[in-house]
């Protein structure tokens, strides 16, 4: 079972998500994208902007909350820019 700690970001709300799971990152950003009273419901425009696998759930969610610890919109974009490939630079962030 492979792991993915990932964050989304939503240019509506010029807000990242963070989180983990081991379903297929499309299957997950599915079920962020739909009708639901949680945080991602409040806008349908999110999109990966990073993830990153892992051997084990444990080791994923202890990525999420690493970068959760940032507390810091501005470190998670100087992440996410440093860490993208030329091919997946989101000019949003």
């Amino acid at each position: 079972m492979m792991a993915i700690c990932y964050i989304l970001y939503s240019s509506s709300l010029d807000k990242f998500y963070i989180g983990h799971t081991t379903e297929p990152i499309e299957e997950r950003l599915r079920k962020h994208l739909s009708n639901h009273k949680g945080f991602t419901g409040k806008a349908k425009d999110w999109e990966v902007v990073y993830k990153e696998f892992f051997i084990t759930k444990g080791e994923a969610y202890a990525r999420e909350r690493q970068f959760k610890s940032w507390k810091s919109a501005e470190k998670l974009r100087a992440f996410i820019k440093k860490h993208s490939s030329a091919d997946s630079e989101h000019p949003d962030l």
